[in-house]
């Protein structure tokens, strides 16, 4: 571990206090959720991280490198570009990365209806999908989000999204990411999107709708000074 973390640690024996010596660092676990889904190069992790400055984003990359979180590596020819990617330990921390969004997502202070990156949005899917509410549903959802696709499945009460040829879904949704997240966590109507033109839908709007009730959010915790 770098100097610059061992000033920064805790000096604390318990293992909650060491995740924090790893990834207690602002901005650090926002580049693990933007590396959950895969590699990507250092201007990808810009574009879905516009707040953080490249020297900080260099700082963040090579903290998280020096304690194992993730690798960086060279890609083979035609593309020979360097990518970021977790290691495997640092794949395990999708399970924290959920437990933490759900828990926050209760907070009386969440302010709804800001951007979200697309890594976010799909993680998000995964950890509030309900699958009581799924039971009897047997479909492919393919969705293309700008210029990423992905297939989701939903078959036995479970929820799976992974990379994938959208066009091979039993319904096709193209939209923004975040046109996505206003009508599945923010309550607009689906057919509002469609006729301004910010959803579009191939196959069965019915499963689409269905789909978009999978994901309740969880009740806002006391608000002590309202």
């Amino acid at each position: 571990m770098d100097k610059a973390l061992k000033k920064r640690e805790y000096n604390d024996g318990c293992a909650t206090a060491h995740a924090l010596d790893i990834v207690g660092e602002r901005w650090a676990l926002l580049i693990m959720r933007e590396l959950m889904l895969g590699p990507k190069r250092f201007s990808d992790l810009r574009a879905s991280l516009p707040g953080i400055s490249a020297n900080l984003l260099t700082q963040r990359l090579e903290g998280l490198e020096s304690v194992s979180v993730l690798r960086r590596r060279k890609l083979p020819p035609p593309a020979a570009s360097w990518v970021y990617e977790l290691t495997e330990w640092g794949l395990e921390s999708e399970k924290m990365i959920k437990e933490i969004g759900r828990w926050a997502a209760r907070s009386p202070n969440m302010v709804p209806g800001k951007q979200m990156s697309v890594n976010s949005v799909i993680l998000s899917l995964r950890t509030m999908f309900n699958a009581d509410l799924a039971e009897g549903l047997d479909f492919t959802l393919g969705m293309r989000l700008g210029e990423q696709e992905f297939i989701t499945r939903i078959s036995q009460g479970m929820l799976e999204i992974d990379h994938g040829e959208a066009s091979r879904g039993d319904v096709l949704l193209i939209c923004d990411q975040n046109a996505l997240a206003a009508t599945v966590y923010g309550g607009v109507p689906l057919d509002q999107l469609i006729d301004d033109g910010a959803i579009q839908i191939k196959g069965d709007k019915n499963l689409l709708e269905r789909f978009c009730r999978l994901f309740p959010l969880p009740d806002t915790a006391p608000d002590l000074h309202s």
